[in-house]
């Protein structure tokens, strides 16, 4: 937990946090700011709570117990509380560090590991969202996402001759352009307007629709309304411009192209000529330090390449901003044992010093241009990185196993030297590393499909059989006929680099996801076989005890059909739901009461 000693500095720098959180699963925390007295509900939860009778607003409490968090005021619902250590965690992340020279406004993200695990409930539309949305995209349970907007302006009214403010949202959901959009119309006019602003803004936000995957959302805010597309798992990979809903809404919307893309081309610039070893370091799970000479440089590139990946989940821990004084730290620094599978993005540059056993450093300075394309950093060795004076570069002991792809570096120079729009540039660039993905990733899916049994040795009253185990070496066997150079044109190692993405936590991530899907499709296919099956005559010759656990396994897998775990139809459920009723029917008056008690 965070000392009083270290707390207390924090409010000796006369700084003020205010939180503002759009939680998308009940428990999360609400709306903060001074003294509010907030109605409405979260934005998931207000559906929920209607149903279950529970009230439909939120009391805000205001942190009492460590006094240096006077400034910092948070609102929870009446079941959630944050611990001091999350308290201390939100606060230190939502300023720049000193050493950051960050004047005028700032917007920047961090993420933080939710204490003591999982807290608040789980519930069914939790899972359902997460079932739609793209699997780099769905809600963690565990952390915390928080976007910030900090002002830093000369003040002469103020002791230290600076007014510094940050206006802090919190979400389990990384729509980092959503939340960055909907915070630079509210905190300019918070700053300046304070607590009556915030509580306007919250009203509105009480009446917004919940997210669902595939929807299309009008979401008004302070006389203006964003229009966002809420990703679903079924879009095509690089979606068509945005269509309006209501070409009849006023005032004209704020269509936002995407909920969660960044502007790739802005963020890697200065490493374009090392995007494809980036992009390798991403797959593998390496450990990677970034140090950047501000918060949102620093999150931003941070952000950017772990997103590199998709569609492919980024399994391992990341850091968009990240500082000595989180309560991580000690974890992260520690000589021990080997430096841990994360992304660290910081802009202390004593991180040098203290992770210089790790093997990947990045270092990125202030852009600047050289020519028509931003100076790129260079590939440096480890042994070069000092404590102090580290200049800019990739330090790194790597050796990329794909070669490079130059005719990519020429056509995105060409679009700098033509003006091309930065965002057709990051369509490029987006386009080229999810094609890279795709290419690495479809030999993988591929063998994965050849695993599972076939659809005619499965019959309904036998257990269906098992997905066959995943064998490696069987796996790069194929690659000579079915690997990546069918679609894509990069030549190198790539056996290589498959042998080394087994070991990683992104392969761990993906075949467990795979293997979980298989075994739900699996399950649904023999539930259809059962359904098509000719249950009365089975049940001729069947004992009681036979019939009843026939009964069991068929609501179990009732249950976890109609809580979208299984892929199955509508009109597969209700014929479960018909042959559970006429198996009972056929069983004596007593077992009956006791499977269908009044």
């Amino acid at each position: 937990m965070l000392g009083p000693g270290r707390l207390a500095r924090i409010c000796r720098r006369r700084q003020e946090v205010h939180s503002v959180c759009w939680p998308l699963a009940e428990g999360d925390p609400e709306v903060g700011g001074q003294k509010l007295q907030l109605s409405g509900e979260c934005l998931e939860a207000r559906e929920r709570a209607r149903g279950r009778g529970h009230r439909t607003s939120w009391t805000p409490r205001r942190h009492s117990s460590p006094s240096a968090l006077s400034s910092a005021q948070l609102v929870y619902p009446s079941d959630f509380q944050l611990t001091d250590k999350e308290k201390g965690s939100i606060c230190y992340l939502s300023f720049p560090d000193s050493h950051s020279g960050c004047l005028g406004d700032t917007q920047f993200s961090f993420r933080m590991r939710q204490c003591g695990g999982q807290r608040s409930p789980w519930h069914s539309e939790d899972r359902r969202y997460n079932s739609g949305a793209p699997v780099a995209l769905q809600r963690d349970p565990a952390h915390y996402f928080g976007y910030v907007y900090f002002r830093q302006v000369k003040d002469s009214s103020v002791k230290r001759g600076y007014f510094q403010k940050s206006l802090v949202l919190v979400s389990r959901l990384p729509f980092v352009r959503l939340f960055q959009s909907l915070l630079s119309l509210i905190a300019p006019e918070y700053f300046d307007k304070l607590a009556p602003c915030l509580e306007a803004v919250c009203n509105e936000i009480d009446q917004w629709p919940a997210p669902v995957p595939g929807q299309t959302l009008n979401l008004p805010v302070m006389g203006v309304v964003i229009q966002a597309h809420i990703p679903s798992r079924v879009d095509k990979p690089e979606p068509s411009p945005l269509k309006q809903c209501d070409q009849n809404l006023l005032p004209a919307p704020v269509v936002l192209a995407s909920v969660h893309e960044l502007d790739l081309f802005r963020c890697f610039r200065p490493v374009l000529t090392h995007v494809q070893m980036l992009w390798e370091l991403m797959l593998l799970g390496e450990p990677l330090l970034v140090l950047a000479p501000s918060p949102d440089v620093s999150s931003e590139l941070v952000l950017a390449l772990t997103s590199c990946l998709q569609p492919l989940k980024f399994c391992c821990d990341f850091r968009p901003y990240f500082t000595i004084h989180d309560s991580e730290f000690k974890e992260f620094t520690t000589r021990t044992q080997a430096p841990p599978n994360v992304v660290l993005g910081v802009t202390n540059p004593f991180f040098i010093k203290t992770l210089q056993h790790w093997p990947h450093v990045l270092r990125v300075g202030e852009p600047k241009m050289s020519g028509d394309l931003p100076k790129q950093v260079k590939l440096k060795k480890p042994s070069r990185l000092k404590t102090l004076d580290t200049k800019p570069g990739l330090y790194t002991a790597y050796t990329a196993h794909l070669h490079r792809d130059k005719a990519l570096l020429k056509r995105l120079l060409k679009g700098v030297q033509k003006k091309r729009p930065g965002d057709l540039q990051s369509a490029l660039l987006r386009r080229h590393l999810l094609e890279l993905t795709q290419s690495f990733i479809f030999p993988l899916e591929h063998y994965m499909a050849s695993l599972m049994p076939l659809q005619k040795n499965i019959t309904p009253w036998k257990t269906p059989p098992q997905i066959r185990p995943f064998r490696q070496e069987d796996f790069l066997r194929s690659l000579e006929h079915s690997g990546p150079q069918l679609t894509c044109i990069l030549k190198g190692d790539w056996l290589g680099l498959y042998r080394r993405f087994f070991k990683s936590p992104h392969f761990d991530g993906w075949y467990r996801q795979r293997h979980r899907e298989m075994a739900h499709k699996l399950e649904a296919l023999h539930l259809e076989a059962l359904c098509e099956a000719d249950i009365e005559t089975w049940m001729k010759d069947k004992s009681e005890v036979e019939v009843v656990d026939l009964v069991l396994k068929l609501r179990e897998k009732l249950v976890r059909a109609q809580g979208h775990q299984l892929p199955v139809k509508a009109v597969t459920l209700q014929r479960v739901q018909l042959y559970i009723e006429m198996a009972i029917g056929s069983l004596p008056k007593d077992l009956q009461a006791v499977l269908c008690p009044p």
